[in-house]
């Protein structure tokens, strides 16, 4: 008899390609190529192939764990014993120091269903407004950039497949192919079809070698190419006068800043030489001019820093002032990270939001959230601090008053993935109670004084929504290992012992239906979505917002902005971005540039790949230019250490020809970079600036 497979998505990447699941013996599962599902049609990277693996690992979670007060050590212990201690140190802690004494930080990879809980338990059981996630560190900026300058935020306004129709594709901060290999081909289509593609980037990656034209700035100025680009394209005339008069506003202000920035300003600012901007910018124009499509994607390169806000909204000016967002297969867009880096900002564990990408200030939204969920909208805390500052203010005491002294880890492995991570691990120390739910015992957890097994992408069933803001169903394929829960488990459990004015369920397709009744109305409409609908269409685009009965259900929007954009008056913002460069610069002390980033057979903080023994597990290294190495006496192989203000660590040097020579990277899958990284933020966003700050390299 021929086991059925199970129709699901691979839990790493915003691609969320499909796959199959199928059982093998008594714990293990195998993926399978599912090539109807047309975002990855059967392809996968070497991370979704291997994915099944965790499911045996001898390092699964299978048993609550408490630390013994006495030894310090963990210890095995029953559900109801761990739920009912977190509870009872939960109230008295906010019994002596009110209800922000306990916060929650989620993640980006949790499926919509667990953002949306997580978010009302915060709001709700607890009564805190201390909540954030780690999507505040990846996403941010591109998210902050989207709403002001189209009022609205949505990774890609359009579907991933439109990236191939497109005539000139510029990345910026992008290294596609080893971030999410599978979207690669689109690339090798352009391309094949007479397309051009464009990387900016401090490397010449793996993404950089598929390119026409290659850039390769100093870490931090993509912002002063995007400024340079528009003062050359408004010099030869190539901007479209009549879109902008059409569609835009704003745009007088931003061509007097950009006339200020010429060729040989922008290369003393970023590296880039004169004639490699007007090559780009004559590509642009001419592509436009003669009626082409142009397309501008950002990823965390340009975005992660602390005027990633600022970078993105100087591209979006370059796509706006082309006439380019709202035609077919062209535009910008964002190429968001996390498995649900999209669908995890949207409905409420941000600390500034509620379901539907509704903001907690908002008194109009604050009153429908409430009324779905059966509570009073006075209720409801207002905006707390952003993910960075809220680690900041753990365990501490001061004139301004108390941080929080207990938090709730879902979804994050913060030791590893957070910047100034030494001071954020201290801060972590210092806490009362911490309590960390996972599938291993991470970083984040080993400090924890609670770890609760959970749930891994194959064992349970939920939504999440891809970087096209497609809204996909992963399917259970099997049951969790005994002694194993949900989160979905965790946060009811928790809401009824602490007393919970409304019940919680535990049932995924019941809390997708309420998220719909909660977000309906709002820009991150899912209120016309539902399992069977995603089921059968392969996933459903929001906004979809419900119809009355009897009429045709909206369709979905797989393309935005062809006839207005999301502001009040249906035009796209120009907004003047103010360069400053990097908020710390190289000098005597600190000579080069440290950037960070990914590699191919990594994912994140490497909590759950660097447990799958398929994938290499090399450790993390210090990639560097010959010159660079000549001039310091490394050799390829050798160890060498990095230092910066915040910490310093040791790794084997790996001498490439490939980046700049004033520059070095290492890979933030492993302990050791984020206790380097700066932890500056973005004025909007409130991102850290992970991608760049001054170091020294020593033999």
């Amino acid at each position: 008899m021929t086991q059925q497979a199970t129709e699901t998505h691979c839990p790493y990447c915003s691609l969320q390609c499909g796959m199959k699941v199928l059982r093998r013996g008594r714990t293990g599962i195998e993926t399978a190529a599912w090539e109807e599902f047309g975002v990855n049609e059967g392809a996968l990277c070497r991370k979704g192939w291997t994915a099944g693996e965790l499911r045996g690992s001898r390092e699964r979670l299978t048993t609550p764990m408490v630390r013994d007060r006495a030894t310090g050590e963990l210890r095995a212990a029953e559900w109801d014993e761990a739920l009912d201690l977190i509870a009872a140190r939960l109230r008295a802690l906010q019994a002596d120091h009110g209800d922000d004494a306990v916060a929650v930080f989620g993640g980006g990879g949790l499926t919509n269903e667990k953002a949306y809980q997580l978010g009302k338990f915060a709001r709700v059981a607890l009564r805190t407004s201390q909540i954030d996630y780690n999507g505040r560190w990846c996403m941010s900026s591109a998210a902050s950039a989207g709403n002001q300058a189209f009022g609205i935020d949505r990774g890609l306004p359009f579907p991933l497949a439109d990236v191939e129709r497109t005539d000139v594709l510029v990345l910026v901060g992008s290294n596609l192919a080893e971030t999410m290999p599978p979207a690669a081909r689109h690339l090798d289509r352009l391309r094949e079809r007479g397309g051009k593609v464009v990387v900016i980037d401090p490397r010449r990656t793996a993404t950089a070698e598929r390119a026409d034209q290659f850039l390769q700035p100093v870490p931090g100025t993509d912002l002063a190419l995007a400024l340079g680009v528009l003062h050359l394209l408004d010099a030869r005339g190539a901007v479209d006068e009549a879109y902008i008069t059409a569609r835009t506003t704003g745009f007088d202000a931003v061509r007097r800043d950009a006339a200020a920035w010429w060729p040989e300003r922008v290369e003393r600012a970023s590296g880039v030489g004169g004639e490699e901007l007007r090559a780009l910018a004559d590509l642009l124009g001419d592509t436009a001019g003669q009626g082409g499509r142009v397309m501008v994607l950002t990823a965390r390169g340009a975005e992660q820093h602390a005027q990633g806000t600022a970078t993105v909204l100087g591209w979006i000016n370059v796509a706006l002032a082309l006439g380019m967002p709202g035609r077919e297969s062209a535009g910008y867009g964002c190429l968001t990270g996390q498995g649900n880096g999209q669908g995890g900002r949207e409905h409420g564990q941000k600390a500034d939001q509620l379901p539907g990408y509704r903001m907690i200030d908002d008194p109009a939204a604050r009153a429908h959230v409430a009324g779905v969920w059966g509570v009073d909208a006075d209720s409801l805390p207002g905006k707390g601090p952003s993910a960075y500052e809220l680690l900041d203010a753990l365990g501490t005491s001061d004139a301004d008053g108390d941080g929080p002294k207990a938090m709730l880890v879902f979804g994050s492995n913060i030791v590893v993935s957070a910047p100034r991570a030494t001071h954020v691990t201290a801060r972590l120390e210092a806490l009362d109670l911490l309590v960390v739910a996972d599938i291993v015992m991470s970083e984040t957890a080993a400090l924890a004084d609670v770890v609760l097994p959970i749930t891994q992408w194959a064992e349970e069933s939920g939504t999440t929504t891809n970087l096209e803001g497609r809204v996909i169903l992963r399917r259970q394929a099997v049951a969790p290992p005994s002694g194993v829960c949900s989160d979905l488990d965790v946060i009811a459990g928790l809401a009824a012992r602490l007393g919970s004015p409304i019940p919680f369920s535990t049932d995924p397709e019941e809390i997708f239906a309420e998220l719909g009744r909660a977000s309906a109305g709002g820009k991150a409409d899912y209120s016309g979505i539902s399992y069977q609908r995603i089921a059968a269409e392969q996933g459903v685009f929001w906004p979809c917002p419900a119809v009355p009965d009897g009429e045709t259900p909206h369709p979905g929007t797989p393309r935005m902005f062809a006839d207005s954009f999301a502001t009040p008056d249906g035009r796209a913002r120009f907004l003047v971005p103010e360069f400053a460069g990097a908020a710390e610069q190289p000098d005597a002390d600190y000579p080069v540039h440290l950037t960070t980033g990914r590699v191919l057979g990594q994912y994140q903080s490497g909590a759950q790949t660097r447990r799958i023994r398929s994938l290499p597990d090399e450790g993390a290294f210090v990639e560097m230019h010959p010159m660079l190495a000549d001039r310091i006496g490394a050799h390829d192989g050798e160890p060498v250490v990095v230092r910066t203000r915040r910490g310093e660590m040791k790794a084997p040097a790996r001498v490439v020809a490939t980046i700049r020579p004033d520059t070095i990277f290492v890979p933030f899958h492993w302990v050791g970079v984020n206790r380097l990284t700066n932890d500056a933020l973005d004025p909007a966003s409130r991102m850290p600036e992970f991608k760049v700050c001054a170091a020294e390299i020593l033999v």
